[in-house]
């Protein structure tokens, strides 16, 4: 078992580890990104990239307050579903609605990635192994995906 502070020294020392090793990675447009603290410029939708003792994730998660707003966005994402499976190369899963940690509603369309331990630094190449290649490749398909949203801003 971990102290507190030994948690947020793990957890810290993880995030700043994963941030230096995707710091020289461009953008998908060629630009330099905030990697860990992803913009994906539209409000109420985020890129999140999670991990703990038992399992890790990544994926978008849809915040807007009003029900009805998130299941538009969460509809657009639908319709965008072929798009960014094909750039994920791999299908991802769906949840309109749900809840995250503090329990407010979200939509999540997301990866998971478990038995893998956050607080164990031998696990942390399996870790970076995982959310490299997803999040670079959510940042392709957002590229372009992007623009759908236009309406909704």
């Amino acid at each position: 078992m971990y102290s507190k502070t030994e948690v947020t020294q793990l957890r810290q020392a993880f995030w700043t580890t994963f941030g230096q090793y995707m710091q020289p990675v461009p953008s998908a447009e060629g630009l330099p990104a905030n990697w860990i603290s992803y913009k994906t410029g539209l409000k109420h939708v985020y890129f999140r990239l999670q991990a703990d003792g038992k399992r890790a994730s990544i994926g978008i998660e849809l915040t807007h307050p009003d029900a009805d707003m998130r299941e538009l966005f969460f509809e657009q994402f639908q319709a965008l579903k072929a798009m960014l499976e094909e750039t994920l190369g791999e299908t991802w899963q769906w949840e309109p609605d749900t809840q995250d940690a503090n329990g407010q509603a979200i939509g999540r369309i997301y990866q998971e990635l478990a038995p893998v331990n956050l607080f164990n630094r031998d696990d942390w190449p399996s870790l970076i192994s995982f959310f490299k290649p997803r999040l670079i490749a959510l940042d392709e398909f957002w590229s372009t995906a992007q623009y759908a949203f236009d309406e909704l801003r």
